[in-house]
């Protein structure tokens, strides 16, 4: 039953995860910590950390992780089979479809109304995330990571994936 819940959970998830990565990683929260219980939301945190430090695609690499860490090999090639089918049957039968409407204004209208859901998805899950580390770690270190990752980015001019390994470090010598 495991591989069920797994690819029906990656393949919503994707399917109406409109915008790529982003959008699609609060629908992989909700279905990974409140709907199925596979992780806790801290778990969830380290995951998404995890998965923004390395490179390539994040559905793929938290449907992955969680269908490794729930169903093993087997659990791993459901995830992410159900992870790359919405967009694999979406590129194979909408690809004639694109140049009939990409200027369409009800398609561009359509666009621009999802953005805002997309953004709130995103508010939430960081607020979720911030009190989560807040209790777990202490103001100190939330607020020193805080504020040191924008002085890096914002005045310095930091690379932001120094700045992910910097937090990485300092994550693993002071919260580990």
């Amino acid at each position: 039953m495991i591989y069920l819940h797994l690819f029906w959970s990656f393949l919503i998830a994707n399917l109406l995860g409109y915008g790529g990565g982003p959008a699609i990683i609060p629908l992989v929260q909700n279905e990974a910590v409140n709907h199925y219980h596979w992780m806790s939301l801290s778990e969830f945190s380290n995951l998404l950390a995890i998965a923004n430090a390395l490179p390539g695609p994040i559905a793929t690499k938290m449907g992955g992780f969680i269908g490794y860490q729930m169903g093993g090999i087997l659990g791993c090639l459901v995830a992410l089979a159900a992870t790359i089918l919405p967009s694999a049957i979406a590129v194979i039968i909408l690809f004639k479809f694109v140049n009939l409407f990409k200027d369409s204004p009800k398609v561009k209208l359509m666009t621009k109304s999802v953005q805002p859901i997309i953004f709130i998805l995103l508010a939430v899950m960081a607020y979720q995330f911030f009190f989560s580390e807040f209790q777990k770690n202490g103001a100190f270190h939330l607020i020193l990571l805080a504020f040191l990752s924008y002085l890096t980015l914002s005045k310095f001019k930091v690379h932001p994936s120094l700045v992910i390994i910097g937090s990485l470090v300092y994550g693993g010598v002071f919260l580990s």
